[in-house]
């Protein structure tokens, strides 16, 4: 029988990119699209070449950030249907990390891009296997190792990567079970991979923050100094969560005595540590729900409150759409300046190419501006000359502008004013 060629796979294509089998449509992204061609039986002999071209063909210039939810929701999925089948690495790899890969932008069928099998000389170890190796840019960048499903991820299994990681010029490592990944680097030791992981996340746990943090790392946005900046960041917050939240759950002696110190009870003995124990406990529990609380009344006194005002030029108001995104960036902004401005001076003015944030509806008082139309997501913040826009990779980081918003509202607050400006292009990349 002659070979398919490129010619016979196109016929194919056009078919195949109709209908998915796990979902009954066309594929929305590279994940979809590789899943629909890896289970039509009848192409068999003609898959990987026909994944090649789908891959290739489909969605090649998506928005990078929908494909890795789109790529980790199927993944989810996948993981609770179907982990009783993945007690083998080779499933873990075949059925998760190469989608997640594919997911992230990376050709898995390109052997000079995703490198399986990949062999170094590590000390001692000559002829060792790590599982990938991802090169970007030429160089050998990410290192990943894969374990059953059932495996426990713990600094056991870290050994070939960390021998590796010492002689190749990766900056990262994951450790991988298919459920749970763990990103690691040299934080504390240059060129010596930290057995705690700087990065870790469950498939089957909600996306919105993991989505972001991952997107640095997809091949198109792939930077090392970008990355190691919000690692130092993302490990030891992720350490000081754990911690509080063990202590919630099991207080230490010395958290209920420092907590119980100035309550004047004498002597810190055991018949007081068992009586307050399980108050500082109770205490805890409604400390968050108390706060929930108050976050839902004030969300839903917002919505009914909120004020938009009208647009500052004359455009057709149907082409206005003010997103959620923008809603919820406007409520973070005005929680954060509340304090040293009243809330209901704080108002929004959505734009056709921005979402304006002004004091006082005062188009001479900007206070933010939310350039949410894009991927690339920007804060406009006013506390210089001019706007200045500062990236966001989440709405969480507009809580890192805090005190620069603060200081442009107490501006104001003092009877300031300036010469409202058109968009600025974007000053701050980092």
């Amino acid at each position: 029988m002659k070979e398919p060629d490129e010619t016979d796979f196109a016929h194919r294509v056009s078919d195949i990119r109709r209908f998915s089998p796990d979902t009954g449509r066309r594929p929305e992204n590279r994940h979809e699209a590789w899943t629909s061609c890896r289970h039509h039986r009848p192409f068999t002999t003609m898959r990987c070449a026909l994944q090649k071209a789908m891959l290739k063909c489909i969605v090649s210039n998506g928005d990078t950030e929908m494909a890795i939810e789109d790529s980790l929701r199927t993944l989810s999925e996948r993981i609770k249907s179907h982990s009783s089948a993945m007690l083998t690495e080779e499933a873990v790899k075949t059925a998760v990390v190469l989608p997640f890969l594919a997911g992230l932008d990376y050709d898995v069928f390109n052997p000079n891009e995703v490198i399986p099998e990949f062999t170094a000389d590590a000390v001692g170890k000559k002829g060792e296997k790590v599982d990938y190796a991802i090169k970007v840019d030429g160089d050998i960048r990410i290192l990943i190792e894969c374990k059953p499903i059932t495996a426990n991820l713990d600094k056991t299994h870290l050994s070939q990567l960390y021998r590796y990681f010492s002689v190749t010029s990766a900056k990262f490592a994951i450790l991988t079970n298919g459920r749970s990944f763990h990103f690691h680097t040299d934080l504390e030791a240059p060129n010596k991979l930290d057995e705690r992981p700087f990065f870790a996340f469950d498939l089957t746990d909600d996306h919105p923050q993991i989505v972001a943090e991952l997107r640095k790392f997809s091949k198109g946005e792939f930077n090392v100094e970008a990355i190691l900046q919000s690692a130092h960041r993302l490990k030891y917050t992720s350490a000081i969560k754990k911690e509080v939240l063990a202590q919630m759950e099991a207080p230490s002696d010395d958290l209920v005595r420092l907590l119980t110190a100035n309550l004047q009870l004498g002597k810190f003995t055991q018949a007081v540590r068992e009586q307050f124990t399980p108050m500082v406990k109770s205490a805890f529990r409604e400390i968050i729900r108390d706060s929930v609380k108050s976050m839902l009344s004030n969300a839903l006194d917002t919505t009914n409150r909120l004020q938009v005002a009208e647009p500052l030029t004359d455009v057709d108001e149907e082409e206005i759409v003010t997103t959620e995104e923008e809603r919820e960036g406007f409520m973070i902004v005005r929680a954060i300046v509340r304090e040293v401005i009243k809330a209901d001076r704080v108002i929004m003015r959505d734009q056709k190419s921005y979402c304006g944030i002004l004091i006082d509806n005062n188009n001479r008082k900007p206070l933010a501006r939310l350039h949410f139309n894009r991927a690339i997501k920007y804060v406009g913040l006013f506390d210089g000359e001019k706007e200045e826009r500062v990236r966001i990779d989440s709405l969480d980081h507009i809580y890192d502008l805090t005190e620069r918003l603060r200081a442009t509202a107490r501006f104001y607050a003092e009877g300031g004013s300036r010469k409202a400006e058109p968009p600025s292009a974007p000053a701050n990349q980092g």
